[in-house]
């Protein structure tokens, strides 16, 4: 998996760009929300990435903040919704207005998003709402940057299709110290999570 691409941006035409990393150049895609914070052409860019991997195609996707990048990801597994959709649900509304309206059940908003009808919005309230079930709170700041060790580790877990309120309390439940490194809390973690607690 390629988590990250920091070179020098060459190209951007939305939804395309492409990054020169000492010879070798990524075209990658992004949604617009992305494209408002890229610097210049020829200026130094590092951006999250998320690889598709398909038949035909091996599909990079760029992104300005790990937050927009896991959100994606998120995206990826609601039902019904691949990189196109998710990308456009990106390019139509930022990360923290997507947020918003899954808390809130906006389903008006979510259908303002080219592409998007009733039946896949209310199918992403349903399912995002489900996914991340401390939006409200501390499911924001597991979306964020500048993540303590914990926040880290629960969004490793979420990533790898736990829930977020229950990784949430899992993490939280290992944790004694509050300041345990990041793997550490992974791997304890993943033990509570498949019954080992050896």
């Amino acid at each position: 998996m390629i988590g990250q691409v920091s070179g020098t941006l060459v190209h951007k035409q939305p939804p395309q760009l492409m990054v020169d990393v000492r010879g070798i150049a990524y075209e990658l895609e992004a949604p617009m929300t992305a494209f408002y914070n890229l610097p210049e052409i020829g200026a130094s860019v590092s951006l999250y990435t998320h690889l598709a991997i398909r038949d035909d195609a091996h599909l990079l996707f760029g992104f300005t903040d790990r937050r927009q990048r896991d959100l994606f990801r998120i995206l990826l597994k609601t039902s019904g919704v691949g990189p196109r959709v998710a990308l456009a649900i990106l390019s139509g509304l930022t990360a923290d207005d997507l947020v918003a309206c899954i808390s809130a059940g906006d389903v008006a908003q979510l259908i303002r998003v080219p592409g998007i009808g009733r039946k896949t919005a209310e199918r992403l309230v349903i399912e995002l709402r489900d996914r991340l079930d401390n939006i409200g709170d501390s499911g924001t700041d597991l979306l964020g940057a500048g993540l303590t060790p914990q926040q880290d580790a629960v969004s490793a877990l979420v990533a790898l299709g736990y829930r977020a309120a229950e990784a949430g309390r899992v993490v939280r439940s290992v944790d004694t110290d509050g300041g345990s490194a990041v793997e550490s809390l992974i791997r304890e973690a993943l033990k509570v999570l498949s019954g080992d607690t050896k």
